[in-house]
């Protein structure tokens, strides 16, 4: 009897034996891995043979039961090119995957980055390049992020705080550029960025790396690197500021001046007195009044040294609690170089972030300067960006607006396309076409202000959808008259040859240029038709739609979401014609444009269609019907 059950046993144990060796993952996964190295030529034989276990194959790892692959480890296998999409993101619970020191080629396909159990993910030592895509948050597993030494450009993705599970984070040895986002992962204990083009401040969540951690970016500052330069130089120093003081070390509101500084100042003061004082009486006449003339010098001097450049606030600005000096300890960042000067990201010390324009080659005075910024700092909408205060010296003049954290239309739409880029759908751009057009029409109609410089750089977007806002709005009539070519920069109505003096219909020109970039996908510089650079948007926009292939205008993007508002497609195409048409009187006014794009739309921006009306609507039709604005406000 004992022999009969120790031979049903050894059957039984050899029966599992056998189950085990033939199980197997689907053939749905045997399909993906055989898909991918039959795509991606390779220097090194696998041995991957479709007639055997694919839990056998080199560098394939199964679970404990053979069921499912949850490793790929191919290091230094001489793999080529790019990864092939709809392959390896076949593999439901893969949790490795090293394709380490390859010559792997473009960017990181969207199926990989949506694998929900990957923990661990190595790419370094490979050719990747393309931005990091912010679908890389959807690894809500991932514990390791290994990128370093590739050719990743563009900025490291905020989106990166979603991994919450992250302890490693490599970038280092990359081109990417741009600040270090604030990445507050707690579980975090490596994290290396050295070798790349950042700049700015280092995030205070991370200042507990070490400093190799961030070497190798020249324009890279702040603990554990040495602190940040200001972002522009500082004032002419106040009176008894030493010209090598720290900004900070003069302020009537938190310190006080030493005594020494006090005696020099007094010194100083009674010298250049008594100096005046003798001038006068030397070179006045002998009428008996040198005395006065010589009292009102020293007042006069005295007056004007006392009364240092400083902060000026404007509308709700008021509301700030910082000043020159506290901007001047601002660590910054550029955020981007544009016709009227250069703006930095700035983050105060006590946690404020703004922006800061540097304005250059403004050509008036500072009187006119500061009623200008006065008038401007009463424009308050929530699709203008107003302007929060000023700084005018005579080598400096600044300007101080909100700071909006979701960038711009411009780089939303067509910032790094391609593979793991999320494109704007069609939703989002009507709603911002709206927001540009009422943010125009707002400042035609209550401000009675030319924008002058309408394009896609200059709509920062909101969270809020229907909130985008219009930057830089008139800003003109401060800087020195200039001739351009007409159509410059692709924006610019042809009418327009001194860029002191756009018009209502010259902005509504631009206006349609923005819609048609939203509905075409090009930026205005790039539009051509056959390699035909002669030919700037509208016009290429024209010859398509007048060979009947108007279907051809539209963004690929849009075609390949499955955008099904053709018919809204078309209508914002007519619109957008209507206000760059050749003669100015036959564009439509502004208030116009948001009617026709708000009965366009219907639902598009259905919340703020009574804001619109109250803020756009509620001026005459006579008014509405002046083209030529009122001069620049004067003192």
């Amino acid at each position: 009897m004992d022999a009969v059950v120790h031979r049903a046993l050894a059957v039984l144990l050899l029966s599992l034996a056998a189950a085990l060796v033939a199980a197997d993952p689907p053939p749905s996964e045997r399909s993906a891995l055989l898909a991918f190295l039959t795509a991606t030529p390779h220097e090194r034989r696998l041995g991957w043979d479709s007639s055997t276990p694919a839990c056998g194959w080199v560098g394939v790892t199964c679970d404990a039961g053979n069921t499912t692959v949850v490793q790929v480890r191919l290091p230094g296998v001489g793999l080529v090119g790019a990864i092939p999409p709809a392959t390896l993101g076949r593999l439901p619970n893969l949790q490795v995957l090293s394709l380490r020191s390859n010559r792997i080629l473009g960017g990181i396909p969207d199926d990989v980055l949506q694998l929900p159990a990957l923990r661990l993910l190595f790419l370094q030592n490979n050719l990747l390049s393309g931005a990091i895509p912010a679908s890389i948050s959807k690894l809500g597993a991932l514990e390791r992020l290994v990128l370093s030494h590739n050719n990743l450009s563009g900025p490291i993705p905020f989106a990166l705080n979603n991994l919450t599970s992250l302890r490693a984070l490599r970038l280092d040895g990359n081109k990417l550029s741009g600040s270090i986002p604030s990445i507050s992962i707690r579980s975090l204990n490596a994290f290396n960025v050295s070798d790349n083009n950042l700049n700015g401040s280092i995030p205070e969540s991370l200042s507990r790396f070490p400093a190799d951690s961030f070497a190798g970016n020249l324009q890279l500052c702040g603990t554990p690197l040495p602190p940040c330069n200001p972002f522009f130089p500082s004032p002419s120093p106040a009176p008894g500021m030493s010209p090598g003081a720290e900004p900070g070390q003069v302020s009537s509101k938190k310190r006080k001046l030493s005594g020494a500084a006090i005696a020099g100042i007094v010194v100083a003061a009674v010298v250049v007195a008594l100096l005046l004082l003798l001038a006068v009486v030397f070179c006045a006449d002998d009428t008996g009044a040198s005395g006065s003339a010589a009292a009102a010098a020293v007042a006069a001097v005295g007056a004007g040294a006392t009364e240092p450049s400083r902060l000026v606030f404007v509308g709700k600005g008021a509301g700030y609690s910082f000043d020159l000096e506290d901007l001047l300890r601002a660590s910054a960042e550029v955020l981007g170089k544009g016709s009227v000067g250069t703006s930095y990201k700035a983050v105060l010390e006590e946690g404020t972030t703004v922006v800061v324009k540097r304005l250059k080659d403004v050509a008036v005075a500072r009187r006119e300067f500061d009623a200008h910024m006065d008038a401007l700092g009463k424009v308050e909408h929530r699709n203008v960006l107003p302007v929060r205060a000023y700084y005018f010296s005579k080598d400096e003049k600044l300007l101080v607006c909100d700071y909006l954290p979701n960038g711009s239309l411009s780089a939303m739409l067509h910032g790094s396309r391609g593979s793991g880029r999320t494109p704007l759908d069609w939703d989002a751009r009507m709603r911002s076409a709206l927001s540009a057009s009422r943010g125009l029409a707002h400042l035609h109609t209550e401000h009675r202000l030319v924008h002058g410089n309408v394009k896609s750089s200059n709509v920062l977007l909101r969270p809020d959808a229907d909130a985008a806002a219009l930057s830089d709005f008139c800003l003109h009539p401060i800087f020195a008259p200039s001739s351009t070519r007409p159509g410059a920069g692709g924006y610019r109505a042809p009418e327009v040859v001194d860029t002191r003096r756009p018009t209502f219909k010259a902005d509504v020109y631009s206006l349609g240029v923005l819609l048609l970039e939203l509905l075409t996908g090009k930026s205005p510089t790039q539009a051509s038709l056959e390699g035909d650079n002669t030919l700037d948007l509208p016009r290429w926009v024209q010859s398509v739609v007048r060979e009947e292939w108007t279907a051809e205008v539209f963004d690929v993007e849009l075609v390949r979401l499955g955008a099904s508002a053709e018919e809204e497609m078309v209508a914002l195409l007519q619109v957008a014609m209507a206000c760059v048409a050749t003669v100015p009187d036959a564009r439509p006014d502004a208030p116009d444009v948001v009617r026709m794009i708000e009965e366009i739309g219907g639902g598009h921006g259905r919340t703020t269609t009574e804001e619109s009306e109250e803020g756009v609507r509620g001026t005459s039709e006579e008014e509405r019907s002046r083209d030529t604005p009122p001069a620049a406000p004067t003192p």
